[in-house]
């Protein structure tokens, strides 16, 4: 289990435990954190669920599968640290991962 901090667009901080194996789009979404919106449920055929993972934790998570970053394309907003919280599955490594959720979905 790792410790997610999910910061809202209005600087809104939700600290949650979230079971390894799930991603943080499914912490995210159990916990009714607020901007993640995840409409395709996890299939990575949307960008609902868009999320800016602090620098310090960008080298730390898994790199982008094939496919990622086309629908990154389609989020609002994207940066070079924008992800989709569906393809970050949690693990112990992760505990303290904070993300930034943007002030909108598409």
């Amino acid at each position: 289990m790792a410790k997610i901090t999910y910061i809202t667009h209005d600087n809104k901080n939700h600290t949650i435990d979230v079971q390894n194996g799930l991603s943080v789009m499914e912490g995210a979404v159990q916990n009714d954190i607020p901007g993640i919106d995840a409409d395709c449920g996890g299939g990575m055929a949307c960008a609902t669920c868009h999320v800016y993972v602090n620098e310090e934790w960008f080298d730390k998570i898994p790199t982008k599968e094939e496919g990622e970053e086309d629908m990154l394309d389609m989020a609002f907003e994207p940066k070079k640290n924008s992800r989709l919280s569906c393809q970050i599955i949690v693990t112990d490594e992760l505990d303290g991962l904070v993300v930034n959720i943007p002030s909108k979905q598409v």
